[in-house]
């Protein structure tokens, strides 16, 4: 079986390892990576890979089962059973070549990747603030 996912950790970040797990998961159902039925990796290979804590993965898993995302299947391990975002996929690929092009303009205007990222948040939370008012 392949990979479906990898987990990276960004100790900077200030978000718990548990919750960084549980946001890739999220990440991967939106943007299609992940699909109902896909198997994640085991708490075995995950705490090899990163080594990190076997309760840290089981938490964030245990998490994701409780919002209906995932089922543990014993003996058997952890796939799928939801997904996220669906009705936008067929627009990923042309809005994230746009985002691409802002990044690279973003980055040859001399912003750093926190920047960028304050950019992009600032952004999107006055975006979403005009269209609910």
């Amino acid at each position: 079986m392949r990979d479906v996912i990898e987990f990276h950790l960004d100790p900077r970040s200030g978000v718990s390892t548990y919750l960084q797990i549980v946001q890739q998961v999220k990440e991967a159902l939106r943007l299609g990576t992940l699909d109902v039925g896909d198997q994640l990796p085991t708490v075995r290979e995950v705490v090899a890979d990163l080594a990190i804590n076997p309760n840290t993965v089981a938490k964030a898993y245990r998490e994701l089962e409780r919002e209906g995302l995932v089922v543990a299947r014993q003996g058997r391990g952890t796939f799928v059973a939801g997904t996220l975002g669906r009705s936008s996929r067929r627009h990923h690929a042309e809005l994230r070549a746009e985002l691409e092009r802002w990044i690279r303009s973003a980055l040859a205007a001399g912003l750093d990747e926190e920047s960028v990222r304050a950019v992009i948040s600032a952004t999107l939370r006055e975006s979403l603030a005009r269209r609910v008012a």
